[in-house]
């Protein structure tokens, strides 16, 4: 399954990376994460592991790496997401008055849930868009 969602939001492509980047941030903006924290030690880059604990649809507890990071520019985590594994990406582009964020799932569905995945695109990427529209609303605000 594979899905984009674009907003634009009134920061700069650094302000906006930087908040992205610190995954400890999830909770804040995507209803479905109850907590997320790093794993491994240093700074956030390719190869920085994650453990968080989602409340959607169902209680479990995921991990996640990034495996992109260009400060600015783009980001990409992969691992288990819900009940997917795959890899999503946030593209930042400057754009008039701040930055337009594409954000793109490649997500494979596990087990049982194959069959169900068709059905469910629809509304796992209306979630996410309105995650990305908290995301921007948070971003706007502070």
């Amino acid at each position: 399954m594979r899905f984009r969602n674009t907003v634009m939001i009134r920061r700069s492509p650094r302000e906006v990376f930087e908040f992205l980047a610190d995954f400890e941030n999830v909770p804040r903006w995507n209803d479905a994460i109850v907590e997320t924290h790093k794993t491994s030690k240093g700074p956030v880059q390719v190869g920085t592991m994650y453990r968080q604990v989602r409340s959607l649809p169902t209680k479990s507890e995921e991990t996640f790496e990034v495996v992109v990071f260009e400060p600015g520019l783009r980001l990409a985590i992969r691992g288990g997401l819900g009940l997917f594994e795959g890899e999503l990406t946030y593209e930042l582009e400057p754009a008039e008055g701040g930055t337009r964020v594409i954000n793109e799932a490649d997500l494979q569905a596990r087990g049982a849930v194959k069959l169900l995945a068709p059905i469910a695109a629809g509304r796992i990427r209306d979630a996410v868009a309105t995650n990305l529209r908290k995301l921007k609303r948070l971003l706007e605000t502070e």
